[in-house]
């Protein structure tokens, strides 16, 4: 392969690696039941988030989307209406809003997150053959690694 090629073929492979993830994103979302939510995948995102993280921030949760904070007060409204989420003053600082998860929302949450688990575990039961365990160990590492490159200084 000639040096000309490679960023041809990279290329190649990135648009590849970008069509199976939305394919597995959208049979991760079918298998868990989250159309049934009628909330939007980014609004389930942040709501994922305050369960995680909360009580926290909207600019917080902004930070860890990768979202403006417009687009965080358009879910958040969404999951206040749908009685998900709450907010309270800040103690350490009144002017800020701290957003936390109802009870309901861990619920749903967790649901969601062990319906994708467990399609994936029967998944991989019945399509990985054993001796292939090994790659897919090896394929979550490469994408892992991938979710947590910084090309901004050159180099990883």
């Amino acid at each position: 392969m000639t040096t000309d090629s490679m960023p041809q073929q990279s290329a190649v492979t990135a648009q590849r690696l970008n069509d199976a993830m939305k394919r597995l994103r959208a049979r991760l979302r079918a298998e868990s039941g989250q159309h049934a939510t009628g909330l939007t995948p980014t609004q389930l995102a942040v709501l994922a988030s305050v369960v995680r993280e909360g009580p926290v921030t909207a600019a917080r949760l902004a930070s860890l989307e990768h979202v403006s904070a417009q687009s965080i007060a358009q879910s958040l409204a969404v999951l206040r209406a749908a009685g998900l989420v709450h907010s309270e003053p800040d103690p350490q600082d009144g002017r800020k809003k701290l957003m936390s998860a109802d009870p309901s929302a861990t619920e749903l949450v967790g649901k969601l997150l062990a319906g994708r688990a467990s399609f994936l575990a029967r998944a991989i039961d019945q399509v990985v053959a054993p001796d292939e365990r090994k790659d897919v160990e090896k394929a979550i590492k490469l994408l892992e690694r991938l979710a947590a490159a910084d090309l901004s200084g050159g180099g990883i």
